[in-house]
């Protein structure tokens, strides 16, 4: 199910040429279709951290991917950009429900390696992004985009029915029943939420218009044919699976937060070096570093946030955090559209977006040696602990 909620968000970015195409509009005026499928997955979040302890959680999993089946049937049918923009945001409003309420569960059922699950998690997830630059591909030589969303319908379907049947005997852990006070886990808990809505609103807001945009960013700056650059935008993706194993793992040996540290320097010196590369072989270089040091950030931020936040808290807190940060790096495609469709290079827009990382990085580095950052869970500890 985590594959195919995340390809509803990212799926759109080797979509934006044929798109662009078939609805007669520049590249840049799909950036607000991007946003809006992760506004969705902001959007439905907090509604579903109220749902969560009134409902089974397999309940929940279950209903969002009804409603990625019910998207993907209404986006494939989309005559118009507006009602691709809905379809977007529908299949955004079908990934926040399950990601509020599977990257809890999963730290819950695994609290002695919280890192390792969480990475294991991500990688299949990950596999989406890797996927979705090959399936539209695939797709476009038998036939149009719309074949993308017909197929995600039927997968969406099948796996939906197979998790309402696999669920009927399954137990689930009880950590979480204490949780039922949203506004009271986030008063008892905003330093470290806010630790977490800064780190990845910022480096997600900066991923977000890179990634929607890297086929076109590559077609139009690095003379990069578009199957090159789709084929580039899956190297970005892939490289971020060895990432999720292998960070998620570290996360749960040395401490998190120098950890969360370095990961926002290596993204924020990767991007700047994208804008600096010249040659294929340059390009291919500064995805892969790109790829893998992005993709470090999810593990470790959500080892540091899942396994330091104790039981009664765990769900409600995340659920605030995940909601305000994805409103934050939703806006990424939307900036980008819009800085790109008023005369600046990506090279301009990119470089910038990297310096604004490199001024973060340098608050969070003050802020951590002042100890006014919690250091979150020890390693070795159980989550909650």
């Amino acid at each position: 199910m985590v594959f195919l909620v995340n390809l509803g968000r990212v799926v759109f970015a080797p979509l934006i040429e044929p798109l662009a195409a078939d609805f007669a509009v520049s590249p840049t005026e799909l950036g607000a279709v991007a946003t809006l499928a992760w506004l969705g997955s902001a959007v439905s979040r907090i509604p579903t951290g109220y749902l969560l302890p009134r409902l089974d959680r397999h309940t929940v999993v279950v209903g969002s991917g009804v409603g990625l089946t019910a998207a993907a049937l209404f986006t494939a049918v989309a005559p118009s950009v507006p009602a691709l923009s809905a379809g977007a945001f529908l299949l955004g409003l079908a990934s926040g429900a399950y990601f509020v309420a599977g990257n809890p569960l999963v730290s819950e059922l695994f609290p002695e390696t919280v890192g390792r699950a969480l990475g294991v998690h991500g990688t299949a997830a990950g596999l989406a992004a890797v996927a979705a630059p090959l399936a539209v591909g695939a797709v476009l030589v038998v036939g149009d985009w719309r074949l993308t969303f017909l197929g995600m319908a039927a997968l969406g379907a099948l796996v939906t029915l197979y998790t309402l049947y696999a669920a009927r005997d399954a137990t689930l852990p009880e950590a979480g029943a204490d949780d039922r006070h949203l506004l009271r886990a986030v008063r008892a808990q905003w330093p470290i939420l806010l630790t977490g809505v800064a780190v990845v609103g910022t480096v997600g807001f900066v991923w977000n218009g890179l990634f929607n945009f890297y086929v076109s960013y590559l077609v139009a700056e690095k003379s990069v044919a578009p199957g090159t650059a789709r084929t580039l935008l899956t190297v970005v993706f892939a490289a971020g699976l060895p990432a999720f194993l292998l960070t998620g793992r570290l996360a749960d040996r040395v401490p998190n937060v120098p950890l969360l540290l370095a990961v926002i320097g290596g993204f924020a010196a990767t991007v700047y070096a994208l804008t600096l590369a010249t040659g294929l072989l340059a390009v291919v270089t500064v995805s892969v570093l790109l790829g893998y040091a992005v993709h470090s950030l999810f593990p470790v931020v959500d080892t540091y946030l899942l396994a330091s936040l104790p039981d009664h808290h765990r769900a409600s807190a995340y659920t605030v955090y995940s909601a305000s940060m994805m409103v934050v790096q939703a806006q990424g495609s939307l900036a980008v559209g819009r800085l790109v469709g008023g005369g600046l290079a990506y090279d301009t827009v990119f470089a910038w977006f990297a310096g604004g990382l490199v001024v973060v990085l340098v608050g969070l580095v003050g802020l951590h040696v002042t100890g006014h950052i919690p250091a979150g869970r020890v390693p070795g500890t159980p989550a909650g602990e």
